[in-house]
């Protein structure tokens, strides 16, 4: 009955375009063999996408995480070379970044007890729930504590470029005529949400190459799970 109503709410979910063409092979994994394999995967997933962050270039190099200044901040900083401020806008964005891998592996001790404690729900969630569906799963059991983990070590990091202070006075102005969103106005939260962000994103990519090239993991239980769903 568990391999018949999981294989019945992969497909019913419609989370995967291919599935329906693949229920018989689906249909040889049991929810112990589904569940196992996810939460393979999401480690997996957490642990290279901390060790791709969190180090120098991890956020400052990689264009899909690099974390700019928000809204008209960044728009505005395209013109300090015009009025000689150009390096120290340069130095706040790349403080903010290094920051950002200073923080990032601290995460992978609490992502992995996410995923060991993750139910045979949340991992048929994740399987079937499209492409955001890790995310999701991270952001739920993993936001608000990496936030307070995160937010001691951006701001020790942020605090060593004295336009960081300036940033915090502008951006608070900037809050009341609507060029900046409020949970952006503060330098170190704005950082730290960024940074969740990228993390966040980060592991979804490793996750999707693991459902795309299972074989290539070299990990029997993967093969296995993510194998049927081709």
């Amino acid at each position: 009955m568990q391999r018949r109503g999981f294989t019945a709410g992969l497909v019913c979910s419609g989370g995967l375009g291919m599935l329906a063409a693949s229920v018989a092979n689906a249909a040889s994994l049991t929810e112990g063999d589904a569940a196992l394999g996810v939460r393979a995967a999401l480690e997996r997933g957490a642990t290279s996408a901390v060790g791709l962050l969190g180090k120098p270039g991890g956020f400052l190099d990689n264009p899909k995480v690099r974390i700019p200044l928000p809204g008209f901040l960044n728009e505005a900083a395209k013109l300090a070379k015009f009025t000689g401020q150009q390096k120290r806008v340069d130095d706040l964005v790349t403080a903010m970044n290094r920051a950002a891998e200073a923080a990032v592996p601290e995460a992978k001790e609490l992502l992995v007890n996410a995923v060991k404690a993750m139910s045979v729900d949340d991992a048929r969630k994740v399987l079937t729930g499209g492409d955001d569906s890790v995310t999701q799963f991270f952001a739920s059991k993993t936001r608000t504590s990496l936030a307070a983990k995160f937010l001691p070590i951006v701001t020790k990091a942020t605090e060593k470029v004295a336009l960081a202070d300036k940033y915090n006075a502008l951006a608070g102005k900037a809050v009341a005529t609507g060029l900046v969103k409020k949970e952006d106005a503060n330098i170190q939260q704005y950082v730290t949400g960024k940074t969740l962000d990228g993390l966040y994103l980060m592991i979804g990519e490793e996750e999707r190459k693991i459902r795309k090239d299972p074989i290539g993991t070299g990990s029997a239980i993967l093969q296995k799970v993510f194998g049927a769903l081709k």
